[in-house]
């Protein structure tokens, strides 16, 4: 959802992708292994990034760096933010998992992230329910998205 997330441990690949250089991408390797292990034991990961054209670096960075995590097993999406913000689609990280537990991911204005809070109410995990629908909906495969 956002343009740029200051995730620390994500800093000296950033400076690598943007320097043209190679990265093993370790500090990726757990979470490729994590999504490798549900997915072959049926379980399914998916996310739609709504994104700013054009791509901020980070958003690049990102978008190099899912093909990782779909070969892994995760189906990732892209959508506009000005289709999203006609889709009226909210202006906010969250995860659903198993369509009923909701976590809203918070952040500082200068995109650190703070943690997640755990959201219990079923009317507002139904919303975000619908909203996680019409976003897959208009939104595009990686592999078909034209970011530039």
């Amino acid at each position: 959802m956002r343009d740029r997330y200051d995730a620390p441990r994500e800093a000296e690949s950033f400076r690598k992708f943007l320097a043209g250089e190679p990265d093993d991408l370790a500090w990726y390797q757990g979470w490729l292994d994590m999504v490798r292990e549900a997915t072959t034991a049926g379980r399914r990961f998916s996310r739609v990034r709504v994104v700013s054209l054009p791509l901020s670096d980070y958003n690049r960075f990102g978008f190099w760096a899912s093909q990782f995590t779909i070969e892994a097993g995760d189906d990732i999406r892209y959508l506009t933010r000005e289709r999203a913000e006609a889709a009226d689609l909210p202006d906010h990280d969250y995860w659903l998992f198993d369509s009923r537990l909701l976590a809203l991911m918070r952040f500082t204005d200068a995109d650190e992230f703070l943690g997640a809070e755990i959201v219990d109410d079923p009317a507002v995990i139904v919303q975000h329910n619908y909203w996680r629908d019409a976003a897959w909906h208009y939104a595009t495969k990686r592999d078909e998205f034209a970011p530039e």
